[in-house]
């Protein structure tokens, strides 16, 4: 199991909050927009309805938001404006905690991963980037480069595996459930600790990609019948609702197990995780903020809150 930040991990684990800040400030700035000078009374409740669905917060999230919100100002007997806003801090962190999870590694060996995405949300990236959490949790890591049909895909996942020092199975226009295959077997042979199974991009509405994404899943079942142990989305925290949508999709077709979610380096809509906390509460194991090795940790829902509430 990936434990929590060890205490001489603080320093590190403090830096990441005031990057993650930085990333969801575009967001945060007109929720927090809605404090200013404002009374506890209607007019600062409808201020702060807009400026949720501003941040794709969507239509569910927000109203129960907004109840919980006025029950707790109610119970708090809050007099001004800064306490409610503390009130709406609570009010997140505690909806988004169910998608509190850590990823845990060692149940199975190997624990095999099978990654999903569609083109652009950071998929490749993210492999390579977890990689590297891992290997610094002391995992051995064996990659799959199952995106056969994208040359590009392929030579970029071998640009993390040299970067991160591991493993890859990979085959030039090779099959990609072929290729998953071979991968797991490998990765049992070598005695890896994970293989992590990175997929073609693809849109949801692509129905004959998203069957061969659930060949995949198959063929893994078939050299190992436990797996895959862990089924993750990326998804791009710019694309909000849209995102929800997807979450929705690849869960209906693969049973997801987790989301890493990323970009939420400025331009993001960080509210759509209340809606999918509210919609579809499949674990986020990982949020990412940019495009360093060290810019993808996980996910903790005081800390999101915190960010986006500035």
């Amino acid at each position: 199991m990936i434990a929590p930040a060890a205490p001489s991990e603080a320093a590190a684990r403090s830096g990441w909050l005031n990057r993650l800040k930085t990333g969801l400030r575009k967001t945060g700035t007109s929720i927090q927009a809605a404090f200013v000078n404002a009374q506890i009374d209607e007019d600062l409740y409808e201020e702060l309805e807009s400026a949720l669905l501003m941040a794709d917060t969507g239509i569910k999230a927000t109203e129960f938001l907004l109840e919980d919100l006025r029950g707790r100002v109610k119970a708090s007997m809050a007099t001004d404006a800064a306490q409610v806003k503390v009130l709406l801090a609570a009010a997140v962190a505690d909806l988004l905690r169910p998608l509190e999870k850590p990823l845990v590694i060692g149940e199975f060996t190997p624990t095999v991963i099978m990654v999903a995405g569609v083109n652009g949300a950071g998929k490749t990236t993210s492999i390579g980037k977890l990689t590297k959490h891992l290997a610094n949790e002391g995992c051995s890591v064996l990659l799959a480069a199952a995106d056969t049909f994208r040359a590009a895909a392929r030579e970029q996942l071998g640009v993390w595996a040299d970067r991160n020092l591991v493993e890859i199975v990979s085959q030039e226009g090779g099959d990609p459930s072929a290729v998953s295959f071979d991968a797991v077997n490998a990765g049992k042979a070598r005695g890896r600790d994970v293989v992590l199974v990175d997929t073609a991009g693809r849109l949801p509405t692509q129905l004959h990609l998203m069957d061969e994404l659930r060949k995949i899943k198959r063929v893994i079942g078939k050299a190992d019948a436990t797996a895959p142990h862990e089924v993750l989305l990326v998804i791009d925290g710019n694309t909000g609702q849209n995102a929800l949508a997807q979450v929705r999709a690849f869960d209906d077709a693969l049973g997801l197990t987790g989301l890493i979610v990323t970009k939420l380096d400025g331009t993001a809509k960080g509210g759509v995780l209340c809606a999918i906390a509210r919609e579809k509460p499949i674990p986020v194991y990982f949020v990412g903020v940019g495009e360093k090795l060290e810019d993808l940790e996980t996910f903790d829902a005081r800390e999101f809150a915190q960010a986006l509430l500035g």
